[in-house]
């Protein structure tokens, strides 16, 4: 299998994009910024390491753009624009903070099966990591939980408030 970057490389090919440079990096995999030959646009550019995770992503992208969710309790939420099946790319609008992105470890239509130990443990790393912004970022777990959308990896670079 070639890596995410060569899918990245073989996606932009087809589509008259070129890679600026990487806008970061994960478990699931690689994002870069991307520039249209054509019109100047640019675009995130997400290739995923595994296909479950890209299937993922991809599911909750669709269904966001299904409902129209262009941003959740005033955070910008990245547009779908294209993807790839073959290649496990996804290709996405750009956004600033605040922002809410990252679904490939997310949940469609149903909670992760975790303990309640687990969950207390998971609630206090969270509490932890955003500080007083902690209620804030529940609420947005919540708005995307009345679509059906369970996020499991939250961190405050995945929902990023203003600084």
């Amino acid at each position: 299998m070639s890596t995410t970057f060569d899918r990245a490389e073989q996606y932009c090919q087809s589509r008259d994009l070129t890679i600026i440079h990487r806008l970061g990096f994960g478990v699931h995999g690689r994002v870069f910024a991307t520039q249209n030959h054509v019109n100047g646009e640019q675009s995130a550019l997400k290739s995923f390491e595994r296909e479950p995770h890209y299937q993922r992503e991809r599911d909750i992208y669709l269904r966001l753009r299904s409902l129209g969710v262009m941003n959740i309790c005033g955070s910008v939420v990245p547009q779908l624009l294209e993807y790839d099946d073959e290649l496990w790319v996804i290709e996405m609008t750009i956004v600033a903070r605040p922002f809410v992105l990252d679904f490939a470890g997310a949940y469609l239509d149903h909670p992760p099966d975790f303990s309640e130990e687990v969950l207390e443990e998971w609630e206090s790393e969270k509490r932890d990591q955003f500080g007083s912004r902690w209620p804030e970022a529940q609420r947005i777990l919540n708005e995307l939980e009345s679509i059906g959308v369970y996020m499991a990896d939250v961190n405050p670079g995945n929902i990023a408030f203003e600084e």
